[in-house]
């Protein structure tokens, strides 16, 4: 067990710095894999701990992994190309026939209703990768929780846990300095990750609470994980968050529940939903306590601001 997690560690380093030099080399700058950020930064670099997730995971781990890293890798190679007569881009479809894709197979696989929290853990997840190491911290810190609960509760459930997290330490170093970035492969592929693993360990934790492993309970449990995590990664991001909503969506003085809220439903898949259910309304919450609660990014519809 110990030399399969030191081989998954040493093939992720191993890859990272591969792709890391192969896409600098042969990657044009301002490119899909090779974007101007920071002065050029290979993207897409979190192919490497896809490929050890693939490899070293057992079904059905690995199949629902499979489907969203290649579902998000068409995205990160396509970029924001539209579809043809849609208002909707490449990546975006893609990537959301593969959550789908990751629900219908999850379900398929006895996860249930769980499998529809999985596939939700790619929106966090997708947000956390704004920035240099943030990612990465949030799988290295979940998955410790993972690891330490299943070792205090006396489960031998915790080996895929290592495996995610050998396979993003191998990876983290570049991306902590800022050299390389996940790209949707690499941020949507550990989000689902982390769900499985939160699935597991729900049944475990539903099974030692007392209230049994039914399905309700671990869906809650889970859902208590998924949420916890979402909190993390705002407050990793709090920083650069606040930027962000008082500079491109003037929201000024923002709070914490802007931060989890932004986390929760913001990027492109959740301002698309919010395109499709408010059209051209602008929704104004001037309620402190809704604004505490960050219904002010909830509700914010940014193609109303870009059109006007």
């Amino acid at each position: 067990m110990y030399l399969e997690v030191l081989a998954a560690f040493l093939l992720s380093a191993v890859l990272t710095w591969l792709f890391y030099r192969g896409f600098t080399k042969f990657a044009k700058v301002g490119g899909n894999l090779y974007t101007a950020v920071r002065e050029g930064t290979p993207r897409a670099v979190g192919l490497a701990p896809f490929i050890v997730l693939i490899l070293f995971l057992q079904p059905p781990y690995q199949y629902l992994i499979g489907i969203i890293g290649i579902s998000a890798f068409i995205d990160d190679l396509v970029g924001r190309k539209r579809v043809k007569g849609l208002s909707v881009e490449v990546g975006q479809l893609s990537r959301g026939i593969g959550m789908l894709l990751v629900m219908v197979v999850g379900f398929y696989y006895n996860f249930g209703a769980v499998a529809v929290l999985i596939a939700l853990m790619i929106q966090p997840m997708n947000i956390s990768d704004m920035q240099p190491g943030s990612a990465c911290s949030t799988v290295i810190i979940m998955t410790m929780l993972v690891v330490t609960a299943m070792f205090s509760l006396t489960s031998s459930l915790y080996v895929p846990a290592l495996i995610i997290l050998v396979a993003c330490l191998g990876y983290a170093p570049l991306d902590y300095n800022g050299k390389i970035m996940m790209g949707e492969v690499g941020n949507h592929s550990f989000g689902v990750a982390l769900g499985i693993l939160y699935a597991v360990l729900a049944s475990v934790l539903s099974n030692a609470s007392g209230w049994g492993a039914g399905a309700f309970e671990v869906f809650i449990w889970v859902l208590v994980m998924f949420l916890i995590t979402t909190c993390l990664i705002a407050f990793i991001r709090r920083k650069n968050l606040e930027k962000f909503l008082q500079k491109n969506l003037e929201i000024q003085d923002p709070c914490f529940g802007d931060y989890f809220m932004d986390v929760l439903t913001g990027g492109g898949l959740g301002d698309l939903a919010r395109k499709f259910i408010l059209g051209k309304r602008q929704i104004t919450i001037k309620n402190r306590f809704y604004k505490y609660l960050g219904f002010r990014r909830l509700v914010f519809n940014p193609y109303v601001s870009n059109e006007s």
